[in-house]
């Protein structure tokens, strides 16, 4: 029986899955160039202020300040990251992202998600320097989290906070193929999940209203399971709505959604489930939420999540959901149509090898190539 309703839970989201009739006419838009010549970039945001910062995956983050990049990094963190990030070959470890507490302007924290020496997952937060406010302290650091990474890849990375002033933490799966210790649907592990903590102590603890406090099946931290590989996620400034790109296996790549009204507890069906398409025999730990978006590797092989344009600039954007592939730069857009169905649409070719988006603090939006460039989305003249 209950594979039968998940079939058809499949084939009733699949049937919304479908190409939008109208679209942005990428034809009225360019990526503009604002910055250049990063090592490696992986990430961008900001502090609330006019200043944007950009992460290389070997340890720093920079500052750009009024259109150039300011001599001395933000921070540096490169003594605590693993060699191979510094020996020139394709890794998914190093310095992932970070975040700034909701009361940065008060408190000057910083959160950092890294793999370190060990190839584990780190979690930390620093402090702003109190004499000056474009350096990090490099002797602030309190480690918040760790998650032991069996395998080099699929590690996740994103941080970010919630509009409920708790910080989000993207694991996944802990790496190599098909989820060998079927960490996926495992309810006694931080691999393969959404973590939901509250930072406003030594370390951390958890929200009361985590979905499975009090639950001796799961770790209280956890927000969600089921994500293989949740590269890049983020909240709609506006609506508080949670968009994830999940990194795919073989096959497909997709988007998962979480309404701001969520409680937490969706289960997004990996190893079960690649997308909407069963996967691996195993018992699933709950219903399965399944994706709003997938595209197949005919149309990439990795894909990166981006976020909601809400900036001022380009209004007729407002509420789309933007997003990409790093492995072929293709771009697509996402909205809900009048029905409430999701509809997406190819948006535009790049030649940039998409590591990530951001957006600054009016709610313009970037892209990143890994190549080291750093775009911003704007109309053309």
């Amino acid at each position: 029986m209950r594979r039968w309703f998940l079939v058809l839970v499949i084939f009733l989201l699949t049937a919304s899955i479908t190409q939008a009739q109208e679209t942005p006419d990428p034809a009225r838009y360019q990526w503009v160039e604002v910055a250049s010549d990063f090592d490696s970039p992986i990430f961008l945001t900001h502090a609330g202020d006019e200043r944007l910062f950009v992460a290389e995956q070997g340890g720093l983050i920079w500052i750009i300040e009024n259109g150039e990049v300011l001599f001395d990094p933000f921070l540096d963190i490169s003594n605590l990251l693993s060699d191979d990030v510094f020996e020139g070959g394709y890794t998914e470890r190093g310095l992932l992202s970070f975040a700034f507490h909701p009361d940065y302007g008060e408190n000057g924290q910083i959160f950092v998600s890294y793999i370190d020496v060990n190839g584990d997952s780190v979690i930390a937060r620093y402090s702003v320097s109190p004499d000056n406010p474009n350096l990090a302290d490099p002797d602030s650091a309190t480690i918040i989290l760790t998650q032991d990474q069996p395998f080099a890849d699929h590690n996740g990375g994103y941080i970010g906070f919630g509009p409920d002033g708790y910080l989000y933490i993207g694991f996944g799966d802990g790496g190599s193929l098909g989820d060998p210790s079927n960490n996926g649907q495992k309810t006694d592990t931080f691999l393969s999940k959404i973590l939901r903590i509250d930072v406003n102590a030594d370390t951390y603890t958890v929200p009361d209203d985590n979905p499975f406090v009090g639950n001796a099946d799961y770790l209280p931290e956890i927000w969600a399971v089921g994500v293989r590989n949740p590269w890049r996620m983020s909240f709609d400034r506006a609506t508080g709505d949670l968009y994830i790109g999940d990194v795919g296996e073989w096959d497909w790549e997709e988007v998962d959604f979480q309404t701001a009204e969520s409680k937490g507890g969706e289960n997004y069906g990996w190893s079960a489930f690649e997308g909407t398409h069963p996967f691996k025999e195993q018992p699933i730990s709950s219903e399965v939420t399944m994706p709003v978006f997938e595209y197949s590797h005919a149309d990439g092989c990795a894909i990166t999540g981006g976020y909601v344009y809400r900036g001022e600039a380009l209004p007729e954007l407002q509420g789309i959901y933007f997003f990409g592939d790093y492995c072929t730069g293709k771009m697509w857009t996402m909205e809900r149509d009048e029905s409430g169905a999701w509809q997406a649409t190819p948006f535009m070719d790049t030649d940039e090898v998409l590591t990530s988006f951001g957006e600054d603090a009016q709610g313009e939006l970037y892209s990143i190539d890994y190549k080291g460039n750093i775009f911003r989305l704007e109309a053309v003249p």
